[in-house]
């Protein structure tokens, strides 16, 4: 597969990124070895072998629900650096 400028640009488009020429010149250069790594994968005999849709064999182990009892507001909010009425209150995270 050939690698060049014009094949990176179109990615960097469809990923809705944008790079400067310096940044084209590393991530061509990671591509390359990706593909490459890649290609001598697919070197590899496996003929035989069969797909593998888990890596391991133990299954998921559940429980049974069990209905126990829960917390009451006031409980609940007795260890609560802030509160405001019956909710807890958080710092904004998110600014405008």
């Amino acid at each position: 597969m050939e690698l060049n400028r014009e094949t990176i640009q179109k990615l960097a488009e469809l990923s809705k990124l944008e790079f400067n020429d310096k940044e084209l010149k590393e991530i061509q250069g990671d591509l390359a070895q990706m593909i490459g790594f890649i290609e001598k994968l697919n070197e590899i005999d496996t003929t035989g072998v069969q797909p593998l849709t888990h890596i391991g064999t133990g299954g998921n182990r559940l429980r049974e629900d069990e209905i126990k009892g829960s917390v009451d507001n006031t409980t609940a909010l007795k260890n609560a650096p802030t509160t405001e009425g019956p909710f807890f209150t958080v710092p904004k995270v998110i600014k405008k």
